[in-house]
């Protein structure tokens, strides 16, 4: 679950975590915060090992009120090189939005995409992460 307000702009080039591959985007990120008041704001690294690519953080940036706490997603299927990936956007450890996002490999675009611009970078990154690991695919 990354942070709601994480705009991953390009994979780590250090490693902070030793087991990348499991994090919720499933390799390590870089980007800038979003929260209101600090748009474009560089995280550290510690902000980005602690909180970023993590969400449910104790982030002095995330305002009081806010839409949710983390975004989580998953490959839910990959067929005939179309991918659908659930995204579920949790408050206080529950469900607050959910849906399903579509890519087609094949043409190499997004046929059902998030409006939000964070959500969807995520899970851009996210199916880069996955598509690196699956060659394959």
């Amino acid at each position: 679950m990354a942070c709601p307000f994480f705009l991953p702009t390009e994979r780590c080039a250090t490693s902070l975590w030793p087991h990348a591959m499991r994090l919720p985007l499933g390799d390590a990120w870089q980007g800038r915060c979003t929260a209101p008041g600090y748009e474009g704001a560089q995280p550290t690294d510690e902000q980005l090992k602690d909180g970023c690519n993590l969400g449910y953080a104790r982030c002095p940036r995330l305002p009081e009120r806010r839409p949710c706490d983390a975004v989580r997603l998953l490959l839910v299927r990959h067929r005939d090189r179309r991918l659908s990936i659930q995204y579920v956007c949790e408050i206080g450890h529950a469900p607050a939005a959910h849906g399903m996002l579509e890519y087609d490999a094949a043409s190499a675009c997004w046929t059902v995409a998030h409006a939000d611009r964070c959500l969807q970078r995520m899970a851009e990154c996210y199916l880069d992460s996955y598509l690196r690991r699956n060659p394959d695919s």
